[in-house]
């Protein structure tokens, strides 16, 4: 007698809005009803904003004020259940992104189900006229050739799947975090439970391309959170090179002198607020970053 075939993985999807882009929103939810397989379910969670109209059988959760990105996406997580854990797999897509192939929901469930250990996929990320992915998509030091898929170190936030059971093992993004750094804060965490991280080339996000130091709050934002993320996650000893790279890498870029004042108003408020628990990875864990190509240390 044959056996029953094993039942499909269940994807869901969060979005998080500010409610500014409703065509673009709405496109995206498109491309979602659009993957092959069985239907994936959305969450759009408005972000200390309503949520535009959207279609039916999208639910749609209204937060009184802004909780941040890694905020709105933990809110989005618990839609889902604790932990995420009425689904299997949960797609974090930016609001004005759109998912360029049906089969991208199959893509993951089938990666999933091939490794065991595989714990978040990042999606490549091109512009939707060009085709270009910038380099800072490729969530890798040797990021000259984005169509190579590769395991990686960290992910990207708008564009990528996570098996829920890392939320259930690590827990979810950090929320005080708000903006920057918070998928690395998340990245260490699973690779330190032992999970792996693949940038998949073919898994694609078409975004249109943008300047991430568009927001005000960039410079300020980006140091603070890099000191959080290191006394957070590093071993001691690791915290002052990781920071001292971190500190040059951002003086041979020449901000100007108004970024430069906001970075180290920035890097100031990490050391002198607290960072959440701390939690410093096993020195196994650095060695496997090291071979991952990306040692903690820039």
């Amino acid at each position: 007698m044959g056996s029953s075939p094993a039942p499909s993985a269940k994807v869901g999807a969060v979005i998080i809005t500010m409610g500014n882009r409703p065509d673009e929103l709405r496109a995206l939810l498109d491309s979602v009803a659009k993957q092959d397989g069985d239907r994936v379910e959305v969450v759009v969670v408005g972000n200390g904003s309503p949520v535009p109209d959207v279609p039916e059988g999208v639910r749609t959760i209204e937060l009184p004020e802004n909780l941040g990105i890694p905020g709105g996406r933990n809110v989005g997580i618990e839609a889902f259940g604790p932990s995420g854990r009425d689904v299997d797999i949960l797609l974090f897509l930016d609001d004005d992104g759109l998912l360029a192939h049906h089969d991208t929901a199959e893509l993951c469930r089938t990666a999933f189900e091939a490794d065991p250990k595989l714990g978040i996929i990042s999606f490549r990320i091109a512009d939707p006229e060009t085709g270009v992915t910038q380099r800072r998509h490729v969530p890798r030091l040797r990021a000259a050739d984005p169509m190579r898929s590769s395991r990686v170190t960290t992910f990207l936030g708008g564009a990528n799947a996570v098996r829920t059971q890392v939320f259930a093992e690590v827990g979810g993004l950090p929320d005080e975090f708000f903006y920057a750094h918070e998928e690395t804060d998340l990245a260490w965490r699973a690779l330190d439970a032992g999970w792996m991280i693949d940038y998949r080339s073919d898994m694609v996000l078409y975004h249109p391309t943008t300047a991430p130091s568009r927001h005000a709050v960039y410079h300020r934002m980006v140091a603070r959170n890099r000191v959080w993320l290191a006394r957070r996650n590093l071993p001691a000893p690791l915290v002052p090179v990781y920071l001292g790279v971190w500190m040059l890498l951002t003086l041979v870029r020449r901000p100007s002198r108004p970024a430069l004042k906001a970075w180290f108003g920035g890097f100031r408020e990490g050391w002198s607020t607290s960072c959440g628990p701390r939690r410093p990875m096993k020195w196994r864990t650095v060695w496997r970053l090291t071979r991952l190509g990306r040692p903690p240390v820039i």
